[in-house]
This record gives structure tokens, sequence and C-alpha cells, in this order.
């Protein structure tokens, strides 16, 4: 089930303490990126199990993404600058390309054009992904663009 769209507007939609953790970094510390360089991914602890990825990168033709879940993990993924199409669909109408990595929580699936839902992801916006939800980011618009992107990772058994 993705949920998506403004924080403010998600944010009054889940009342659970932990989103709310989650939604409160996004909208006072979303948007420090000094120290972070193109096609880098910086980690930083969050609270109880949580945690931030913050990513530089450029946007790509779909052909070039791929599908992805994971298991242990819901993905918020904040676009803090720049917009992108993100691909979604249940992970039972994908074939699996490697088999589940439990240190990295990484599924890859095989793309597929049908069938799918295309979200347009814009600055302060966001997308949530759960365990049962495919999703292929990165997918540029009009034109390949720079990327600025929060992705917290909330532990599944904090929901």
């Amino acid at each position: 089930m993705v949920i998506f769209g403004r924080v403010n507007d998600v944010k009054k939609q889940i009342s659970n303490k932990y989103f709310q953790i989650a939604f409160d970094y996004l909208e006072n510390n979303s948007n420090d990126f000094t120290n972070i360089k193109e096609n880098e991914c910086v980690k930083e602890e969050l609270s109880d199990g949580m945690f931030i990825l913050k990513q530089i990168y450029k946007t790509k033709n779909r052909s070039d993404c791929f599908f992805e879940s994971h298991k242990k993990y819901i993905d918020i993924q904040f676009m803090a600058k720049g917009e992108e199409y993100m691909d979604v669909t249940d992970i039972s109408s994908l074939k699996q390309l490697n088999e589940y990595d439990e240190k990295t929580d990484f599924i890859k699936y095989e793309g597929k054009e049908e069938d799918i839902s295309k979200l347009l992801i814009k600055q302060n916006e966001l997308a949530i992904f759960y365990p049962s939800d495919a999703h292929q980011p990165c997918i540029k618009t009009k034109k390949e663009e720079i990327i600025y992107k929060v992705v917290i990772k909330i532990p599944m058994e904090l929901v």
C-alpha cells in the first residue's frame, strides 16, 4: 500500500509515533546536503533502529532502472530537490532477479512497463513503500537532472 504526497498531508493520515519522528525530521532537517557529493549516499542514525540515507544522483531512463523491495524496513522516500518518476507494483507481479539479501534488506526484480503505477514525486513530496510494494525510483521526467533525496528506513516491528 503506497502512500504519497506532501509531508503535511501525509503526516495527518498516519498517527504512528515512528512515522511522526520521520516526518518531524523531514520538516526540520532534510535539506542539509553540504557534505555529500554526487553519486554518494550518507547514512545517519535516527531513533530506535530507524536510519536515514541522504543521496545525490542523476535521474535515468526507465530502461536503466529496476524494481526493488525490502522485507525488514518501510521506505519513506522524500524529494528534497528535483523530481522523478517512481514506478510501483505489487511484488507478486514481478520476477525476482536475486535471492533476498538479509544484510542489505534488498530484493531486485525484472522490470516491466505494463500493469504498474507511475508516481510523479516532486520537490517536498514523499512516497512511502511497504514490503509488498516493489518500487522503481530514479526515473527521469522530461530530462536528466540532479536529485537530492532523503530515504528514511523504519523497521517493520515498529509499526
